[in-house]
């Protein structure tokens, strides 16, 4: 049982629920907060060319892309019908209007530009 499931005896009302999920939720988003800033951190110092790595994981940065359409240049391609449906031109959604034959998919790809961002990694040592 988790600890708001606690035993019959001691039921626990709606706020006693709202408060633990605040709780929770709040926790999760400074352990987020906390985690972001130091993959920065770690990032920053294996691009310098430095090494980290624990009993447990060693530590590299990868090169991710992931493709955006700016959405000034999308509008004037596509026009405002089309950039409000896909409201902050999601990736997926675009390339859906574009398999539907919304969106002229030729134009799209000429569109996209390709970001990349660093991403930690850590991977397990032995086995």
């Amino acid at each position: 049982m988790t600890d708001w499931q606690a035993d019959p005896d001691t039921r626990l009302t709606l706020s006693d629920l709202l408060e633990r999920y605040a709780t929770l939720r709040d926790t999760i988003l400074g352990l987020e907060a906390e985690k972001t800033e130091l993959g920065e951190v770690i990032k920053a110092a294996l691009l310098r060319g430095e090494r980290a790595e624990t009993e447990l994981y060693r530590s590299s940065v990868k090169v991710q892309r992931r493709l955006e359409y700016p959405a000034e240049r999308f509008r004037e391609v596509f026009g405002d019908a089309a950039t409000l449906e896909v409201a902050s031109i999601d990736k997926k959604k675009a390339e859906a209007l574009a398999r539907a034959g919304d969106l002229d998919a030729d134009k799209l790809r000429e569109l996209a530009l390709v970001k990349e961002i660093q991403a930690l990694v850590l991977t397990a040592k032995g086995g």
